[in-house]
């Protein structure tokens, strides 16, 4: 990690995930720059639809970190020509696809969050303590209390009638239904939901062993509701949920047969922000290309997080 101070520049940086990011890396001595639509709470206006002005604002700046959730290639490949390296917490699997096909000139990062991020680290982690081919499922459990920003809302809403290829087999798997039960210390035998994060993706190439992801929220019969709300016809065209009752906590895990990795925490937001800002730190210094963070640290790396706790290895 870099101990230089750094010129950053946070794209959404008065949202849900950006706010505290900024915090982090300005309490860590980083120079920030809050980036968005609204005058009234960014340090530098700014509409990322107009690239001309993106351009502007990237002067002197060492890095950006897309908080904002728009999944815009051309904001990575113009912040590279500008030699700043670009972090992005992004979970879509296709938009990261196209990352990846990037050729940029600065680092790109990406799987900096809590899934993909946090959850990536614990598989890879699993997997270089237990090698081997065996399937590892990877868990999200999300409290249905939780405050999520526009972005993750839109994302986890633009799941709903959506499918996605299996990344080990090809086979053609609907978002938010095939259920896999797992065993989570503390919640018991909990079946969960297929979803594609896009670390799952990433994991089954990199790993040379099937990784799939499952989502499910605190609730039992939440999850089962979430999964019935999946089959409805037209359920891809909601565009908000109502706030329902519940705490904030979320748990990540990594499991194959008996071997597990896991965390948790309180605030699935703060936790991305807080990866993501640690991810900047990570990434001014990666070579120029595309990047994801298992490749550039390890979960043992990681500094003390506020509000995550990593259960011991192997717990």
């Amino acid at each position: 990690m870099t101990t230089r101070t750094l010129r950053v520049l946070v794209l959404g940086g008065y949202g849900a995930v950006g706010a505290p990011a900024t915090a982090a890396l300005r309490a860590a001595g980083h120079t920030c720059l809050a980036a968005g639509r609204d005058p009234r709470r960014a340090d530098l206006p700014l509409d990322l639809t107009r690239h001309d002005d993106y351009r502007d604002a990237l002067e002197g700046i060492d890095v950006v970190v897309n908080a904002a959730g728009a999944e815009d290639p051309a904001l990575a490949a113009i912040a590279a020509d500008h030699g700043a390296a670009f972090v992005d917490p992004t979970a879509t699997a296709g938009y990261t696809a196209r990352l990846e096909r990037l050729a940029p000139r600065a680092p790109v990062l990406l799987s900096v969050g809590l899934a993909p991020g946090l959850t990536t680290l614990l598989a890879a982690d699993l997997h270089a303590a237990h090698p081997g081919t065996a399937p590892i499922d990877v868990a999200v459990l999300l409290g249905e209390g939780e405050a999520h920003g526009a972005a993750a809302t839109a994302w986890t809403l633009g799941l709903l009638g959506r499918s996605f290829p299996d990344p080990a087999t090809g086979e053609t798997v609907r978002n938010l239904s095939r259920g896999a039960r797992l065993d989570l210390p503390g919640q018991g035998r909990r079946r969960l939901l297929r979803a594609d994060f896009a670390d799952q993706h990433v994991l089954t190439r990199d790993l040379g062993r099937p990784v799939r992801t499952h989502l499910g929220l605190d609730s039992p019969a939440l999850t089962r509701g979430l999964g019935l709300l999946a089959r409805l016809p037209g359920a891809g065209r909601l565009r908000g949920v109502p706030h329902l009752p519940g705490t904030d906590a979320w748990t990540a895990a990594a499991r194959s047969g008996p071997h597990l990795r896991r965390a948790r925490g309180r605030g699935q937001s703060r936790a991305t922000a807080l990866v993501t800002a640690h991810a900047a730190a990570l990434a001014a210094d990666l070579p120029p290309g595309v990047h994801h963070l298992h490749r550039v640290t390890a979960l043992a790396d990681l500094p003390a997080l506020p509000g995550v706790t990593l259960d011991p290895r192997g717990a």
